[in-house]
């Protein structure tokens, strides 16, 4: 029993130093002056009740801009602001309803501090901004809308839809189960809030998705390069889980069926295949994929996709961050990773 024990921690220990080595060293940022801030809206929207709508509505035009604009007319499609008389009448009737109260109030016992993410968001600009240095921070505004959408993206802002994180055993969604299946919202949790604000300033802001991409390597490639530069800027210890949206069971899954994925991608014919429908198959946010049964990964393109960028990388560590995203070949890029 001791020498199991002993061959126990032995094994650990190597694991950690495996770990380790595998790891890229963090470059300094200590140097880099950049501080993220949350803009609390939903707190804002808290103090709201019948008697202050119209100075609400004022103020918030003012204070919160065309985050307020977006939110009045989709998010919670109240109308126009500047229609005062219709923005006021609407904001009354939901500032007296129930749910409206329920939320409030779960949101802030939820998020009665967001400085932790502030701290880690502030990290992964930091080391985006040292890879990238055009890059600064967007504003970024925290609300809640009654689980319209999660991280919207406007002209001047990334929202952070604090109701769409509230953690996978809220009371909220199982009600929600027709329009946000359970496979989605056992993801909306507070430790996805850095992963999905990181990708969603990549998507959309930095590396925007090339029209030119056709083929299923081309888009598998894209989202690659998006996953592995969430790699290098999300907090060290981020499970692979939360960077691409699996369970702990289905990155465990993907990642012990790997080369069989691979295999059956090429013999599928897969791979370089443009049938858009076909191709979205393996992209898009599902429960699994039908193929490989209920217990299986989904959008297995974008885990594949990721793998190689982690080959390719391995093996080219003179590429820097911003000369890989304007590599377009993508199959340059799988056939000098080896994979």
């Amino acid at each position: 029993m001791s020498y199991f024990n002993n061959l126990q921690t032995y094994l650990f220990f190597f694991i950690l130093l495996l770990a380790a080595c595998n790891g890229q060293k963090r470059p300094d940022i200590s140097h880099i002056n950049l501080l993220v801030k949350i803009d609390r809206f939903d707190q804002a929207l808290d103090s709201l009740v019948p008697l202050n709508v119209e100075t609400k509505n004022r103020q918030w035009q003012k204070q919160f801009g065309l985050f307020y604009k977006d939110f009045m007319n989709y998010m919670v499609k109240a109308g126009d602001p500047a229609d005062t008389l219709t923005a006021a009448s609407n904001l009354r009737i939901i500032s007296k309803t129930a749910d409206f109260r329920a939320l409030s109030t779960a949101v802030k016992k939820t998020f009665p501090d967001l400085s932790y993410y502030e701290e880690q968001l502030t990290q992964s600009f930091k080391l985006l901004h040292y890879y990238f240095p055009e890059v600064s921070p967007p504003r970024l505004i925290s609300f809640f809308s009654g689980f319209s959408v999660q991280v919207p993206v406007g002209e001047d802002y990334i929202g952070i839809g604090l109701d769409m994180f509230l953690g996978a055993k809220s009371e909220f969604y199982p009600a929600l189960r027709e329009s946000i299946p359970f496979y989605l919202s056992k993801r909306f949790t507070p430790e996805h809030i850095v992963p999905r604000v990181i990708e969603t300033f990549l998507t959309e802001d930095l590396y925007l998705r090339q029209d030119a991409d056709r083929t299923m390597l081309e888009k598998m490639i894209y989202s690659g390069k998006i996953l592995y530069i969430m790699d290098l800027v999300l907090p060290a210890d981020t499970d692979d889980g939360l960077k691409i949206g699996y369970t702990s069971q289905q990155i465990a899954w993907a990642n012990a069926h790997e080369d069989a994925l691979w295999n059956w991608f090429i013999e599928e014919k897969l791979v370089y295949d443009t049938d858009n429908k076909r191709i979205q198959r393996y992209l898009e946010e599902e429960p699994f994929t039908p193929e490989f049964g209920k217990n299986s990964s989904p959008k297995l393109a974008i885990y594949l996709g990721w793998q190689i960028i982690r080959k390719f990388m391995s093996r080219h560590s003179e590429i820097t961050l911003p000369k890989l995203l304007s590599e377009h070949n993508a199959q340059r890029i799988l056939t000098e990773s080896g994979y």
